[in-house]
């Protein structure tokens, strides 16, 4: 067995994991009422949540609140007004959530390269991309840094080209002050297991566009009207085809209990970010995924090196009980998307795909720990 292949860490007292739900201490009472109550699927509390969620990131845009983050691209892609054979820019680096959704609805997918030292994608890629058949570009704020907005936003508007963010890994972060999430047509956000928190899984969509935002509510429910439905109105007929992508007020439950808390939750892992980049930088033998560009405000889901000695490291931090690991594959790697990418080239994700490495940066990671690991990867590295 390689060491790529070694199996998740037990969790155990002793030692440090890659990744940690959290759950808000109060949500396991609050979920025992809901679960007295009536309303367990979607019902008032999660009009709660996307109020709670709207206020706090998205701002003067809509939240809707979806099972998934994968279920919130999918029904951007929907709102955006894709349709078959049109042509989608998306990065190359990133989890088949993104661009899974898009084979759904037969979009020609076009694989933009990644950016060598943010990992975000590549705005010079994406220029040489972009025909009269392109419709969209698709972003991901890889491990919490935003990607280069103003220069997205332009090529957006310049050729009148949706704009849509992946921003599952990005809860907190902000651009130029503003949130992720109060920017462009679409964001999507996540709250599986391993995000900044959970639900249990669910997912959120940021809409700038109210009437859009009114269809969201109607196709993430089988294409009908609920409020009128529970008004006993069945006048309204079904124009469009939905789906069963609603959160459940469980669900909503815990984002609400984990939003009241969010300021710590990102203040911490801010902290432990800040710990890893202040003890790693000035290793000329290491080489952080970082951007110190100030219109940037770190979400802090991921701390990434670049390093010579990826699976070395990796083997030294796993004998001390340290689990790290790669997060994601390249999407060409994978058979579905084959057809995309004969021919093409990604010179920088090929220099990355092998040298990466994702450090733990989760509520229960201390700053000791964060301390102790980055001595240990200052001694490995070569």
């Amino acid at each position: 067995m390689s060491f790529k292949d070694l199996p998740i860490m037990p969790d155990k007292k002793k030692g440090v994991l890659l990744f940690y739900p959290y759950v808000a201490k109060k949500s396991a009472n609050n979920i025992k009422k809901k679960l007295a109550g009536r309303w367990l699927g979607q019902g008032p509390m999660v009009d709660k949540f996307e109020d709670k969620f709207k206020s706090k990131f998205a701002k003067k845009f809509s939240a809707i609140a979806t099972g998934s983050g994968t279920d919130s691209l999918h029904m951007a892609y929907i709102l955006a007004g894709l349709k078959k054979g049109d042509e989608v820019i998306t990065t190359i680096f990133t989890c088949t959530a993104t661009n899974i959704p898009m084979l759904y609805m037969g979009l020609k997918i076009k694989f933009a390269d990644i950016d060598i030292q943010t990992m975000n994608i590549s705005v010079q890629s994406v220029k040489k991309l972009i025909t009269k058949k392109t419709k969209a570009i698709v972003c991901v704020h890889y491990g919490g840094l935003p990607c280069d907005m103003d220069e997205l936003l332009k090529i957006s508007k310049k050729n009148n080209i949706t704009l849509i963010e992946d921003a599952a890994h990005a809860l907190g972060a902000k651009y130029k002050g503003k949130p992720i999430g109060s920017l462009s047509d679409f964001s999507t956000f996540s709250f599986q297991a391993i995000k900044h928190f959970t639900t249990g899984d669910g997912g959120m969509l940021t809409i700038k566009n109210k009437k859009l935002a009114d269809k969201a509510k109607r196709i993430r429910w089988f294409g009908i009207d609920r409020k009128k439905k529970q008004q006993g109105i069945w006048k309204n007929d079904v124009h469009e085809i939905g789906y069963k992508y609603q959160m459940t007020d469980i669900a909503a439950t815990m984002g609400c209990d984990s939003l009241d808390e969010f300021d710590f939750i990102l203040k911490h892992r801010q902290k432990i970010y800040n710990t890893y980049l202040n003890e790693l930088s000035s290793n000329k033998k290491i080489k952080c995924i970082h951007d110190y560009d100030d219109k940037k405000e770190h979400g802090a889901w991921l701390f990434t090196i670049n390093v010579n000695n990826k699976d070395e490291i990796q083997k030294k931090l796993r004998q001390h009980f340290i689990e790290t690991n790669q997060v994601h594959f390249r999407n060409d790697r994978y058979s579905i998307f084959k057809k995309f990418v004969k021919g093409k080239k990604f010179p920088n994700m090929n220099y990355l795909e092998n040298r990466y490495l994702v450090l733990p940066v989760h509520h229960k990671v201390t700053v000791k720990d964060a301390t102790f690991i980055s001595k240990l990867i200052n001694k490995f590295a070569k």
